[in-house]
């Protein structure tokens, strides 16, 4: 990593620890030079404004995102591993204490700002990714879905109401043997509405 990256990289985490402890509004951005123990100038070198910083840090967690969720249909494997792996690709992430703190305190701020929560919805690729699977499935007649959008919100809809909406003001994400119940829970449900086998 170069010198600037690693630097970047301790402003955003430092970030992070200042926004989940203040909150946008309390965060000042001479507390995180003190916590990424940089200079205020050198945060200001990297990151212009508080709103640009924490937009670094929507982009942080959209690239984890959309990272985990690179996922392709394949037409030659059975459908419901596939479903499968494609919940545990989300359930990872749900299961990952760090990557839920940071969700916490992105969501909190994008409840406050309208136009902040539209700036990370239109960064994240996960629904496009559970749809482009749902409709090649259903092309490839391993799924009868012919709306694949709504299948894709359904699909991610009973993952995330069980492993991430009761777990987002709390402290603790959910464990793996949690999620493995949910993750077959809810590709017994996706199989039954939608599966061919």
């Amino acid at each position: 990593m170069a010198l600037s990256e690693e630097k970047q990289k301790q402003i955003v985490d430092a970030a992070i620890a200042e926004f989940q402890e203040k909150g946008y509004a309390g965060a000042s951005m001479d507390r995180i030079s003190c916590r990424a123990n940089v200079s205020k100038r050198t945060v200001y070198n990297h990151f212009e404004s508080k709103d640009v910083l924490f937009s670094a840090i929507i982009q942080r967690l959209a690239d984890r995102l959309n990272a985990a969720l690179e996922i392709a249909y394949d037409p030659d494997r059975p459908i419901r591993p596939q479903l499968e792996r494609l919940a545990w690709a989300e359930g990872d992430l749900l299961t990952d204490p760090d990557f839920m703190k940071l969700a916490r305190m992105v969501m909190g701020e994008t409840i406050r700002d309208p136009e902040l929560a539209a700036d990370m919805n239109s960064r994240m690729t996960k629904t496009a990714v559970f749809e482009e699977f749902m409709a090649r499935a259903n092309a490839d007649g391993k799924l009868h879905a012919p709306d694949p959008q709504l299948a894709a919100e359904q699909f991610l809809g009973l993952i995330k109401s069980q492993g991430f909406y009761p777990r987002i003001f709390t402290d603790a994400p959910v464990s793996r043997e949690e999620m493995a119940g949910i993750v077959d829970r809810s590709v017994e449900m996706i199989m039954k509405s939608y599966g061919r086998e």
